[in-house]
């Protein structure tokens, strides 16, 4: 069996990584690594040389960013029924919404963190527009459906979900009644409870 390795802290995108590999079921190997020390030590940053977790090893494949992670994951291991095969048209928007999650919503909400606003005159040079837009776009997306892709859960319901869910409980997104029930609907899934569990141990056990 080729070994998969999970590197991530708990407090840190990690959490999505944790929520996908409980969702595909297969066993895994966690490293945890601390800010400054470990995630910028040479062995790690032989892994990324950004110094940024999450990141796995697939055998000796290496992959870093959630996103890119998350459509590995769900490629990698088809019989957790993460994505849709390769050729079906629901592909597309697969891909649409997980990348509008790695993209314009991630950069919306790092902006709105740090506050910095975009003036009017040059939303075009930016790929959200602004956050009006990004939040619109996003009630569109999980209004249509109890899933953002057909009638099934996919990684881009794991990946764009968890960041609706962060956008909400740290003020980036409105608190909308879409939103709200999208994000009941999918965290209360046995896979997801499982994640928040092992990583709510684990800051504990650094407390």
């Amino acid at each position: 069996m080729t070994t998969l390795t999970f590197y991530t802290n708990p407090m840190s995108r990690g959490r999505i990584v944790r929520w996908m590999l409980e969702e595909v079921g297969e066993t895994y190997e966690t490293l945890v690594l601390d800010y400054g020390t470990t995630m910028k030590g040479a062995d790690y940053l032989a892994i990324n040389p950004m110094g940024k977790v999450p990141a796995i090893r697939h055998g000796d494949v290496i992959v870093t960013e959630g996103a890119a992670i998350c459509a590995y994951l769900a490629d990698a291991f088809p019989q957790a029924k993460l994505a849709p095969p390769i050729g079906d048209k629901l592909r597309g928007a697969y891909y649409r919404w997980m990348f509008y999650g790695a993209g314009p919503v991630e950069a919306m909400a790092s902006n709105q963190a740090l506050g910095v606003v975009v003036p009017d005159e040059k939303r075009g040079m930016v790929g959200y527009g602004s956050r009006e837009q990004v939040i619109d776009t996003l009630e569109f997306a999980v209004s249509r459906g109890d899933y953002l892709v057909g009638d099934t859960f996919t990684a881009a319901d794991l990946y764009l979900g968890s960041q609706i869910m962060w956008g909400l409980q740290f003020g980036t997104l409105e608190k909308r009644p879409a939103f709200e029930a999208y994000v009941a609907r999918i965290s209360a899934r046995p896979a997801a409870a499982k994640a928040r569990e092992i990583d709510d141990a684990l800051i504990a056990s650094k407390g």
